[in-house]
């Protein structure tokens, strides 16, 4: 298993409509991909325009080639980008423990 980590910033004032965007996007487009396990969203608390995204995949692939060659990753990109204030910081991780 791979866990994908976004660290996403997102334009102040916006995180009642980003929280419903988010989970919205995940829900409707990122779960139906190919090797997607689970999710966690996290709301900053020093910085409630921070939110970090932990998408939990099968291989580093079904992230890297399956989900972002696909239009299914444009979609995505639709529904929560007009909120990013900047692009996301993303980095992969094996679970060690």
């Amino acid at each position: 298993m791979i866990l994908e980590f976004a660290d996403i910033r997102i334009h102040p004032g916006q995180q009642v409509a980003f929280d419903e965007a988010i989970e919205r996007a995940v829900r409707t487009v990122v779960s139906k991909a190919q090797g997607f396990l689970g999710y966690q969203v996290h709301k900053g608390i020093e910085n409630p325009e921070r939110y970090l995204l932990q998408i939990s995949w099968a291989t580093l692939e079904n992230h890297t080639v399956d989900f972002r060659e696909s239009a299914a990753f444009a979609d995505w990109r639709a529904i929560v980008g007009p909120f990013f204030a900047a692009p996301p910081t993303v980095e992969h991780f094996n679970q060690l423990a």
